[in-house]
């Protein structure tokens, strides 16, 4: 079968699967969705480091010590920043106004991964959908095929043996722009989580689906004056070396104060940042920039 017809026939089944699950998840106790999550948050965690190292194999992006830190972020910690919330039943209760907040689940989510952090994003967006009384199906970037479907994989196993149903969260594996398209288009997704390339993020909002987006970072830092000037540069440089600088948020610029501006550019270099002049900055603009 031609390639896209196969990714858009994909899309199709994991969806329907996804929303067959969730009308049954739709009715899960507060206790029976934290004990899931809670067991794919375990699952997660302890494969994080042969995650990381299928990540970077596989797309050629980051270290895989820092890949499987971010794993870890995106699993337990992500978890234990969640566990507490409430998501069935009333959440809240405002006797004087006399109104209740009731958590409904939105259906099934449509979760786009990118290749830079493919297998910590899928994590943390499978944790917030199923925590939610959602379904999911993810979208993995073309040169994350393998990571994320491993991880889904697992992270849906953990989730069945602790009660969920098979179908609650899925994958594509043939993965086609229309295939992505008809996910995103198909009448049982709900919401869109999308994380990647300027591009695709558009295409996401031009949807007509409630849709939050991610696109690429372009950060800069001010460091002014009354700074701790040691720890700025150590947390600049930090951030900047971390997993080859793969995540959005990193610092792509400094803007200092002039006063501190020299000092702080000898702190970074004792961090280990190199400044460039003007003529390797322009052999780089012309070796990265088209």
């Amino acid at each position: 079968m031609d390639k896209d017809l196969s990714s858009i026939q994909e899309a199709r089944d994991l969806a329907s699967a996804a929303h067959e699950a969730q009308k049954v998840w739709a009715k899960a106790s507060q206790q029976d969705v934290d004990r899931v999550c809670a067991a794919m948050a375990e699952a997660a965690f302890q494969s994080a480091e042969r995650l990381g190292r299928m990540a970077v194999e596989e797309t050629g992006y980051g270290v895989p010590a820092h890949k499987k830190l971010k794993n870890e972020f995106g699993s337990k910690h992500v978890w234990e920043s969640i566990k507490d919330i409430k998501t069935v039943g009333v959440v809240r209760h405002d006797a004087e106004r006399k109104i209740f907040e009731i958590a409904w689940p939105m259906g099934v989510v449509a979760a786009l991964i990118p290749s830079t952090n493919p297998t910590s994003t899928l994590m943390a967006k499978v944790l917030m959908a199923v925590k939610a009384r959602d379904g999911i199906v993810c979208a993995p970037h073309p040169s994350a095929i393998r990571c994320c479907n491993e991880t889904a994989r697992l992270m849906s196993q953990a989730a069945v043996s602790a009660g969920a149903l098979q179908g609650l969260i899925g994958c594509l594996e043939n993965i086609s722009l229309p295939g992505t398209q008809e996910l995103m288009n198909h009448k049982y997704i709900a919401l869109i989580l999308a994380t990647g390339g300027s591009a695709m993020v558009k295409a996401a909002h031009s949807v007509g689906k409630p849709a939050y987006g991610v696109g690429p970072g372009n950060v800069p830092v001010y460091v002014d004056r009354s700074a701790d000037l040691e720890k700025a540069a150590r947390y600049i440089v930090g951030s900047k070396a971390f997993d080859y600088s793969t995540i959005c948020a990193t610092e792509q610029a400094v803007i200092a104060d002039r006063p501190i501006a020299r000092q702080l550019e000898e702190l970074m270099k004792a961090q280990g940042a190199f400044f460039v002049d003007e003529t390797q900055a322009q052999a780089l603009r012309k070796l990265l920039f088209n």
